[in-house]
């Protein structure tokens, strides 16, 4: 790509340049602006089949990316459905504590220094209550089915689940009902400000946000670096396609992504090998572009 002057450069707006240009402004300012707080690049990822292996749940192969993002000052904020219980000790073993995450699907975050509370859970449930019970018996939620219960529908161990169960921000459950009644149960919440959203198995409430909203709030702490995210699923899709520069994982294990928009222009690649493997290059790359 042409090197402009900056004069050339000073007269097309920041929103429109290419990535490349973008992470070339931003490395002459990269030391200062790490010591200041605003990093040359912020990275939002998933977790699992993504940073984390399908069948083992290891990240071991992305060790080298990981190390070079700490060496660089570079935030790593993960981003998943699990709770803040279960993604507070996978942070702490990845290396990015420091960092805010996103967590139940973009319902909330936790924080560098979380706190014990129970966030918007109790008032959820509240608010799931004020629903018709002809039509709040269809859904079964986790809060209704106990540790035990949560156990048996995720196949999860009983301290795993247990993790799953604390909730902070949404509710998944089960759907038990048709689909004509299951349209009037997401219009009642509606109604009294909360969305379902369903993935998988599960239907789950909560009084919106997704991980691209979260992605915005948090790089916005940063100064807005360019960002990079990194997913395999649908429900990374908003995530990716919002990112100066995505990266859809490949996932053997289940159907592809459609193809995005950003794919044809080159902002959004695909990965060929899945998991940790594809995203230690995948980043590598981008921070071989950076010299960092």
């Amino acid at each position: 790509m042409p090197r402009l002057s900056a004069s050339q450069l000073s007269g097309i707006p920041f929103r429109m340049r290419p990535l490349e240009w973008k992470l070339r402004e931003a490395m002459p300012r990269a030391t200062e602006e790490r010591r200041m707080g605003h990093p040359p690049l912020i990275v939002f990822t998933d977790l699992d089949g993504t940073l984390l292996d399908h069948e083992s749940y290891s990240f071991d192969l992305a060790r080298p990316a990981l190390d070079r993002l700490a060496a660089a000052g570079i935030p790593l904020i993960l981003a998943s459905s699990k709770t803040a219980a279960e993604l507070d000790a996978l942070r702490r073993a990845v290396g990015c504590s420091d960092y805010p995450a996103i967590v139940e699907n973009g319902a909330g975050l936790l924080e560098a220094d979380p706190d014990t509370d129970d966030g918007e859970y109790a008032r959820l449930l509240d608010a799931l209550e004020q629903v018709s019970p002809y039509l709040r018996a269809y859904f079964v939620g986790f809060s209704d089915l106990g540790v035990t219960g949560v156990a048996r529908v995720t196949r999860l161990p009983p301290d795993e689940a247990a993790l799953a169960a604390k909730r902070q921000f949404s509710e998944p459950g089960l759907w038990h009902g048709g689909p004509e009644d299951l349209y009037e149960f997401l219009h009642a919440l509606e109604r009294v400000g909360v969305v379902g959203r369903r993935g998988g198995r599960f239907l789950t409430l909560s009084f919106g946000g997704s991980k691209a909203d979260r992605m915005d709030d948090i790089a916005a702490r940063y100064g807005n670096p360019p960002r990079l995210a990194l997913g395999d699923a649908p429900n990374d899709r908003e995530m990716i396609e919002t990112a100066d520069h995505g990266v859809i994982v490949a996932n053997p294990h289940g159907a592809p992504l459609p193809p995005l928009s950003g794919e044809k222009a080159g902002r959004i690649q695909r990965t060929t090998a899945p998991g940790p493997e594809g995203w230690n290059t995948a980043v590598l790359e981008l921070l071989d572009t950076l010299d960092t």
